[in-house]
């Protein structure tokens, strides 16, 4: 089974292939954003102009974006978060952030997306560069003078610091 790109651990037949090849439309602006990726790591570069609102389309570079879609190691993308873009809804913002490899270096590219709709269709119209995740700690951290994680016995500042 040929799972889909866009982490719904469903075929990609039934999930974001259909949306790309014109046979259902996208039912929200995540689903759009789904199918975008999926389309990335499929090649399916034809769905990225026209997912895109006809607004936008003078300024896509196709040829960058078939680039980057080949040079490209795709690992995966997560939803942050949604706000409006739904079915009744007229426009809506998805937060993702999308990991990768290229030239040996895993990275990931974080985004705020616009999307409306228009004539009942979901389209990307816009989207933000977000600075990286910052790295939150869940362990406290080690003062110089506190004992060193590593067990040694010795202070922090002495032995790892």
């Amino acid at each position: 089974m040929d799972n889909c790109p866009c982490g719904s651990s469903r075929p990609y037949a039934e999930c974001c292939r259909p949306v790309i090849a014109g046979l259902q439309r996208a039912d929200s602006a995540e689903q759009v954003m789904r199918s975008r990726y999926a389309a990335y790591v499929k090649e399916e570069l034809a769905w990225l102009r026209e997912s895109l609102h006809p607004r936008h389309r003078a300024d896509y570079d196709e040829a960058s974006s078939r680039a980057w879609a080949e040079r490209a190691e795709w690992h995966g993308i997560e939803i942050l978060r949604t706000v409006k873009g739904g079915p009744d809804d007229q426009d809506g913002t998805v937060e993702f952030v999308v990991s990768y490899t290229e030239n040996g270096v895993r990275q990931e590219y974080r985004e705020l997306s616009s999307f409306q709709k228009t004539g009942g269709t979901w389209y990307f119209a816009t989207g933000k560069a977000l600075p990286p995740r910052p790295v939150v700690r869940q362990e406290p951290r080690a003062g110089r003078n506190d004992p060193c994680p590593c067990g040694s016995r010795k202070k922090f500042k002495k032995c790892c610091g």
